[in-house]
C-alpha cells in the first residue's frame, strides 16, 4: 500500500531522470566512470529517498486528496497515515544511511533532497500550497537526480563538454517545475481550495491555468528545440518527442478532451507524463547506443 501510495510512476520518472544523468555524464566525460554496482547502489539509495518524500507528501495530502476523490490509499482509508508516516520515515532513515557509504557529494545530494521533500509538504513551510515555491522545489528536486546520475560517472562537475548535459538538465527540469505543475493543479482545484493552498488554480481560476499550461509546454519546447539548433547538440530526438509532447498537451489541454470530471481533466498530466517517459527514454537510448555511421 505505501508503494501504491508513493505512485510507482513517478518512482520510475526519478529512475529515468538519474539514469538520463549518468547517461549525459558519460557522454560528456567520454568514458563510463562507475562501475555497475555503484550505478546501482546509489540509483537505489537515491530512490529510497524519492520514496520517502512521496509518501510523506501522501500522508500531510489527506484532506485534499480526500476532497479531490483520490484513488490513493490513505484517501480510500486502506492505509493509515500514521503508519505511512512511520515506513516514509524509516526509508528517509535508509537513504541516509546508504548514502553514508556513497561519495560524499551524493550523500549531501541525498540530504538535501530530503530537505526539500520535507519543505515542500511539512510544517512550517506547506511550499505546496503555492504554485511557485512548488514549481521551484519540482525543478530542484530534478536536477539533484540528474546530478546525482552524472556524480556516479565523477565526481568533477566541470566537463569540457558539459552542453548537453546542462541543456537537457535545464529543459526537463523546467518542463517539470512549469508544466506539471499547472496540469496537476487543473485536476486538484477543489481539493486545493479546500484544504486552503493558494495555487494559480484556486486564485486564478481553471480557464487561467489552461492557458498558462499549454504556453509553458509549446514555450518549453519551442526553447529547448533552438537552443540545440544553435548549439548543435545530439540532442534532436529528445527536443522532437518534447515537440509532439508540447502539441498533444496543449490540444488536450486546450480542448473539450479534459473538461468535465476528475478524471478527464487529469487527461493533460497523462500527457505531460507520457511526455517526460518518451524524452528520457530517447535520450538514454540515442545516448547509450548511438547510430552506427
Amino acid at each position: 500500500m505505501c508503494l501504491i501510495e508513493t505512485r510507482p510512476s513517478v518512482l520510475v520518472m526519478f529512475s529515468l531522470r538519474f539514469a538520463a544523468g549518468a547517461t549525459l555524464g558519460a557522454q560528456a566525460l567520454d568514458v563510463r566512470g562507475g562501475t555497475p554496482w555503484q550505478m546501482v547502489g546509489t540509483g537505489l539509495v537515491w530512490v529510497t529517498a524519492i520514496f520517502a518524500v512521496y509518501l510523506f507528501n501522501g500522508v500531510m495530502d489527506v484532506t485534499e486528496d480526500r476532497a479531490n476523490g483520490s484513488a490513493r490509499p490513505i484517501a480510500r482509508g486502506e492505509l493509515e497515515p500514521d503508519v505511512a508516516f512511520a515506513v516514509a520515515r524509516g526509508a528517509a532513515l535508509l537513504s541516509l544511511a546508504g548514502a553514508a557509504l556513497l561519495p560524499s557529494p551524493i550523500a549531501w545530494m541525498v540530504l538535501i533532497l530530503l530537505a526539500l521533500g520535507y519543505a515542500y509538504s511539512g510544517p512550517p513551510f506547506h511550499l505546496k500550497r503555492r504554485s511557485g515555491p512548488a514549481a521551484a522545489i519540482g525543478m530542484l528536486a530534478c536536477l539533484l537526480t540528474y546530478a546525482a546520475g552524472f556524480v556516479v560517472q565523477s565526481d568533477e562537475c566541470w566537463v569540457a563538454r558539459a552542453e548537453p548535459l546542462v541543456v537537457f538538465t535545464l529543459a526537463v527540469s523546467l518542463w517539470t517545475g512549469l508544466v506539471g505543475i499547472l496540469t496537476k493543479d487543473l485536476s486538484d482545484i477543489e481539493g486545493d481550495a479546500e484544504a486552503g493552498r493558494s495555487t494559480l488554480g484556486v486564485t486564478r481560476g481553471e480557464e487561467t491555468v489552461r492557458l498558462l499550461a499549454a504556453g509553458a509546454a509549446l514555450a518549453t519546447a519551442t526553447a529547448f528545440g533552438a537552443v540545440v539548433l544553435l548549439l548543435d547538440l545530439p540532442l534532436v530526438g529528445a527536443v522532437v518527442t518534447m515537440f509532439v509532447g508540447a502539441i498533444v498537451v496543449t490540444v488536450v489541454t486546450l480542448g473539450p478532451l479534459s473538461r468535465g470530471d476528475r478524471a478527464h481533466r487529469r487527461r493533460p498530466y497523462r500527457a505531460f507524463m507520457t511526455t517526460q517517459y518518451g524524452v528520457h527514454l530517447i535520450l538514454v537510448v540515442v545516448m547509450a547506443y548511438p547510430p552506427v555511421a
